[in-house]
């Protein structure tokens, strides 16, 4: 094949799925000039799985990569069709925003913004090459041989690279939704010795709208009062579709596991990995085999389609059965499946293979993001897509890395768990990986964040001094609260119609206000010097006056974590000069090359004993 130049960039970014396109804006963004390739531009932004952004965890996610500048949460603002805020029966540590996106709308806005971006070229086209040149990636090769040089490289080829698609009996090689795989690639990154590894996720059925009995399924509607995801939009209103809840029973049971011999997932086919917590049918009826049923969502794709999403029934069953056993459920009888169920399987590298700023460890300036690094969700790719684009950036501007550790965002948590642990199946982020999730809640991810993404020069001035006047009123608002004292004959009428007890002397309204059934706009007739105030900042001002005792009992273990963390190590140091750590241990420090003894700790294989051996050394080290 014949190669000829096409052009130099900066950046290059290989995929255009949710990865891609926060690295890529976030890299323009920043000032360079940056490439960003899709194997078909219809693939940007795809949904081709849940068409929604967002739920337990995720939802924080999509609040964080907002509040440092990136565009998922700007994006499906503008374009979804029910929101819904979960989990409001717990605490708000766990409050999670979920909303159903018109998929094919959230994909128009998003290559819509990409085409704007001054500094950013979109264009078709598969990347079969990286070329490296004395250990450093300086740019790709088409499959037309058009050859495009850059100072750094990175990786979101999603689930196309190497994709194998799985109906069955009936096997394929396919990216998603039918799009054309990435094979070439896929071979090539093996060619230079990076660490490959397969993994498998899934994708229900759609079917035609009009094909479902609703009357026989539960409603599920939005939530009155809408909550954006984007710290720029205030109040959003917009007329909400309905999805909703079905369940399997035992006649969908015993039609799966009669034909679990035909499934690709338990015939052998399947060689890659799926995840643990978005099984697919046939996995839940044998893995949990004492449950009478399992619950289903229909989801509408959009508003312009009369295709709707099933989902939680994933499969790799061939299509007879899964017009069978659709049919079983209450609702969907009469059902018309215009896309079957399918798994797909893919190429993914082992994340411990990356450092901390995301770049592989044995090729400089390629960088890797989103599902290419073994975790699962859009949500999770579109967070390190951001992440990879920033610190391109700054590897290239000859900054120190940016970093998030795991008391400032789950993004860090994210991040730190797949370089640090690794994992063996598509890894998801949930609020349980957050050892400090009561700090790390959605509602305050601008004010953890926001300063840290203007000062990399991501964070326009627009939305700086929108934070900077949200900080400014929720401060002075209170400590207005906290020296305004009311008297009682004032506050127990209210206190009372709320079912809480009434005061016997005069009281600031901070104390009031933490009182759990007493909210902010609860005490507006006994105030009468309230400023205007959004619904982000009352949310967060109030969630900090409630939660004030267990705030502060968390930041104190954030001190005794960041000690840990302040404990810099030498990333070039040889660890078999220390006496007392054990083999394994030795092994895996100088495999991984922490930067702090927290990081350290956080590596499999190494123990707590190993630490305080490290911290030993540490110790007389400095003395010395």
């Amino acid at each position: 094949m014949n190669r000829f130049d096409m052009g130099t960039y900066d950046i290059i970014v290989v995929g255009a799925g949710h990865a891609g396109c926060e690295a890529g804006l976030a890299a323009a963004r920043m000032g360079k000039k940056t490439l960003m390739l899709s194997i078909n531009l219809e693939a940007v932004a795809m949904m081709a799985c849940n068409p929604s952004i967002g739920g337990t965890g995720k939802g924080h996610l999509v609040r964080e990569i907002d509040a440092l500048g990136g565009e998922m949460g700007l994006n499906i603002d503008k374009t979804f069709i029910q929101s819904r805020m979960l989990n409001t029966a717990k605490g708000p540590a766990v409050h999670s925003l979920r909303a159903q996106a018109d998929k094919n709308q959230y994909h128009i806005e998003m290559k819509k913004t990409l085409e704007k971006e001054p500094l950013l070229d979109l264009k078709q086209g598969e990347a079969v090459d990286i070329i490296i040149e004395d250990g450093k990636a300086c740019g790709v090769v088409l499959k037309t041989g058009a050859v495009y040089r850059s100072d750094a490289v990175i990786l979101a080829t999603g689930t196309f690279l190497g994709g194998k698609i799985f109906i069955g009996e009936s096997v394929f090689e396919s990216g998603p939704n039918g799009m054309a795989p990435s094979t070439e690639l896929a071979e090539k990154l093996r060619d230079y010795g990076l660490p490959m590894r397969r993994f498998k996720t899934g994708t229900p059925a759609r079917a035609l709208a009009d094909s479902f009995d609703y009357g026989k399924m539960i409603p599920q509607e939005g939530d009155e009062e809408i909550v954006p995801f984007s710290f720029m939009n205030d109040d959003l209103t917009k007329d909400q579709i309905k999805c909703w809840l079905t369940y399997t029973n035992e006649k969908t049971h015993e039609v799966i596991r009669k034909n679990f011999h035909r499934s690709a997932l338990f015939g052998g086919q399947i060689e890659g990995v799926g995840p643990r917590y978005c099984p697919s049918i046939e996995d839940k009826i044998h893995r949990f085999a004492d449950r009478e049923r399992h619950q289903l969502f229909i989801e509408p794709e959009g508003l312009h389609t009369d295709e709707m999403y099933i989902q939680g029934m994933s499969s790799s069953l061939p299509e007879d059965v899964q017009e069978e056993f659709y049919k079983t459920i209450e609702g969907l009888e009469n059902l018309k499946i215009v896309r079957p169920a399918y798994a797909i399987e893919y190429d993914c590298i082992d994340p411990l293979n990356l450092k901390i700023n995301l770049e592989n460890r044995s090729i400089e300036n390629l960088f890797c993001s989103g599902q290419f690094n073994g975790s699962s969700g859009y949500e999770e790719a579109a967070a390190q897509g951001l992440m990879a684009g920033i610190n391109a950036v700054l590897k290239l501007d000859g900054k120190e890395p940016f970093v998030l550790d795991r008391s400032e965002a789950y993004i860090g948590v994210l991040i730190d768990d797949l370089i640090t642990k690794g994992t063996n199946e598509p890894y998801r982020i949930m609020t349980s990986r957050a050892e400090y999730r009561l700090v790390l809640r959605q509602d305050n991810a601008d004010l953890r964040l926001t300063e840290k993404g203007h000062e990399i020069g991501l964070v326009k001035e627009d939305r700086y001094e929108r934070f900077l006047e949200k900080k400014e009123i929720v401060e002075k608002e209170t400590e207005r609260l906290r020296r305004k004292v009311v008297q009682p004959e004032a506050a127990n009428p209210i206190l009372e119609a709320h079912g809480s007890a009434p005061l016997k002397s005069a009281q600031s309204l901070i104390e009031i206000l933490r009182r759990p059934e007493i909210t902010y706009d609860d005490t507006e007739e006994i105030d009468d010097s309230r400023p205007e105030m959004s619904r982000h900042q009352k949310t967060m001002m109030e969630v900090q006056i409630k939660y004030e005792g267990y705030i502060e009992k968390q930041k104190q273990q954030i001190e005794k974590f960041k000690r840990l963390e302040n404990k810099k190590l030498d990333p070039d140091f040889d660890y078999e000069k220390i006496d007392g750590l054990r083999i394994e241990a030795r092994q895996k420090l100088n495999q991984f090359r922490p930067l702090s003894v927290g990081q350290a700790s956080r590596i499999s294989g190494v123990s707590p004993a190993d630490i305080n051996v490290l911290l030993i050394y540490l110790e007389k080290v400095r003395r010395s």
